[in-house]
């Protein structure tokens, strides 16, 4: 498979693994959004990403739109991430999704990751620098 593959193994799979997130993960809080980031065991794979887009965003439309950029996101910069974590991202009310592109999405997630990186002391790399 392509190093740029989303397969469905990097969902989370199930309310279970999402309510795990909720209660025993990290909140990280952004402009726009709220991550919750729980770290697992390092034999149980890579990361799983997990998207909670209410009806108080917008339409059906309009939810799909940050639901697929958002998956984009994580898509692209899956090389940046290398410890094996959930994180389930949820759009906050000011959000306006009609905005929503992936310039905004990495302004917001860049500097939470690598922050979330160094409060972990490593396990997440810039995947665009070349050292």
């Amino acid at each position: 498979m392509s190093p740029l593959g989303w397969p469905k193994s990097r969902r989370l799979p199930n309310s279970k693994h999402f309510g795990a997130c909720y209660d025993q993960g990290r909140k990280i809080f952004t402009r726009h959004f709220v991550l919750f980031v729980l770290e697992r065991e390092a034999a149980d794979g890579d990361l799983r990403l997990g998207l909670t887009v209410s009806r108080k965003v917008g339409r059906a439309v309009w939810r799909n739109r940050v639901r697929r950029v958002l998956r984009e996101f994580f898509r692209l910069n899956q090389a940046m991430i290398r410890r094996p974590l959930d994180i389930v991202v949820v759009p906050k009310r000011n959000l306006d999704p009609k905005s929503i592109d992936m310039a905004l999405v990495e302004q917001e997630f860049l500097p939470a990751l690598s922050r979330l990186d160094r409060e972990a002391g490593g396990g997440i790399t810039d995947a665009r620098s070349p050292c």
